[in-house]
């Protein structure tokens, strides 16, 4: 069993796919756009055809999902934060630094009782990751 993450842009999948592979080395491992579906299956009837229907991304060793979804034009991305926990305090500087481009550090990287390093941030589109070095 796997739990995995699924997360709606509301039509700003594209840029948070592009934003996510600059920032912590995301790999797009598939990508479907809504007209590609076999004769429209699933597409909400507005959804322009060119955004993303469903596409997954592989960080590090997890996988996370994603789509556009409803094309809302507004995401609501609250109530959790994505985890990465990286090897050592310059990476957790550096993926820190690169999701607070465009976005909002909620706290700023600082040592623990649980880790040589840990702080939180929201980015661009408005999901809150949490970096922390392996203790």
């Amino acid at each position: 069993m796997q739990v995995q993450p699924y997360l709606f842009f509301e039509g700003h999948c594209e840029d948070a796919i592009a934003f996510y592979r600059s920032a912590i080395g995301a790999e797009v491992q598939m990508l479907m756009r809504y007209k590609d579906a076999p004769d429209g299956a699933a597409a909400p009837p507005d959804n322009p055809p060119e955004k993303i229907m469903h596409a997954s991304l592989k960080i590090g060793d997890s996988t996370v999902l994603m789509s556009d979804g409803r094309c809302s034009g507004n995401p609501a991305l609250g109530g959790f934060a994505l985890s990465l926990t990286v090897a050592d305090k310059a990476e957790a500087q550096r993926l820190f630094s690169a999701l607070a481009d465009g976005g909002q550090p909620f706290m700023p990287l600082t040592e623990t009782f649980f880790s040589p390093q840990f702080g939180m941030v929201t980015d661009r589109f408005g999901l809150m990751w949490m970096v922390m070095v392996e203790s």
